[in-house]
């Protein structure tokens, strides 16, 4: 399993950030490669993404989510993906954004991929899109307040 983690402030309320994150079909205008998320229940999403030329589609269920804090999934199949987002409140209107995400990188460009840095790289950048995203709507696209335990 490949690992990443990356943090990244935005100036916005922990509301808004955490909101925002629940908006999983709007993850394409700021993550590179997702083509498309597709909520299908409240804890299940389907996922058609594009990386490195490796075309891959998923399922996903969410098995946590705490209002404002967390949220944490992984695939159905149990072996390819998996992570969390947690959300940490800064001072007035500023959140701290955490990513951990893992997966099993399967080819050998995404091997390679990993072993050079680039999944640190791409996490990071899609984190900078989302502090972009958010900050220059300053109000979120919708929200799913619902808890997962």
């Amino acid at each position: 399993m490949q690992t990443v983690e990356e943090t990244i402030d935005v100036e916005v309320p922990v509301r808004t950030a955490y909101d925002q994150w629940t908006q999983f079909e709007s993850f394409p205008n700021f993550m590179s490669g997702v083509d498309s998320v597709t909520q299908l229940t409240d804890r299940t999403n389907h996922w058609v993404v594009n990386i490195g030329g490796v075309k891959r589609e998923f399922d996903t269920e969410i098995i946590e989510q705490r209002t404002d804090e967390r949220i944490a999934w992984r695939s159905t199949d149990g072996e390819s993906h998996a992570g969390a987002v947690a959300f940490t409140p800064l001072k007035t209107g500023m959140t701290r954004v955490w990513v951990r995400l893992e997966w099993a990188p399967d080819t050998f460009t995404e091997k390679a991929g990993a072993a050079l840095g680039f999944d640190n790289m791409q996490v990071r950048a899609d984190l900078r899109r989302f502090k972009d995203f958010i900050e220059a709507r300053g109000t979120e696209t919708g929200a799913w307040r619902g808890e997962v335990h």
